[in-house]
C-alpha cells in the first residue's frame, strides 16, 4: 500500500486505516468519509441535519424531538418548523440561530432539526 492516507481531523492522529468506505483513528475512535473532506471545500465547515442533509442559510426545518426550553412550561414540541435559519458558530454545537413562533430568538443544534 503506497498511498498515504490523511491523518485524524478530530486528534491529528497518524495511524489512520481504511475499513470499507471509512477512515477510522485508532487514537480517539473517530470515523470519518474521505468524501466528507472533498465535500467540506477546503476548510469551510459542513454542517448537517440529524439525518445527514447539508444545510444552508435560510432554509426551513423541522425540530424532530421535543425541546426542554428554560422558562417555559411546555417546550418546542417535535415537528414545529422553524423557517430562515442562519448557519452560525455557536456554543456547545448549537449552530443553527432562528425564531421560533412563540418563543422568540435561540439557538438549536443541527442534530435535532431535519430539513423541511
Amino acid at each position: 500500500m503506497s498511498e498515504a492516507l490523511p491523518s485524524c481531523p478530530e486528534c491529528s492522529g497518524v495511524y489512520t486505516y481504511a475499513m470499507g468506505t471509512l477512515l477510522v483513528c485508532p487514537e480517539c475512535g473517530h470515523e470519518w468519509s474521505p468524501a466528507d473532506e472533498a465535500e467540506d471545500g477546503g476548510g469551510e465547515k459542513v454542517i448537517r441535519d440529524s439525518v445527514g442533509n447539508v444545510l444552508a442559510d435560510g432554509d426551513t426545518v423541522t425540530v424532530v424531538k421535543t425541546l426542554k426550553v428554560k422558562g417555559s412550561p411546555t417546550g418546542i414540541k417535535a415537528g414545529t418548523k422553524v423557517r430562515n435559519i442562519r448557519l452560525v458558530d455557536g456554543v456547545d454545537g448549537h449552530d443553527i440561530d432562528c425564531k421560533v413562533d412563540g418563543f422568540g430568538a435561540m439557538q438549536l443544534k443541527s442534530s435535532v432539526v431535519k430539513k423541511a
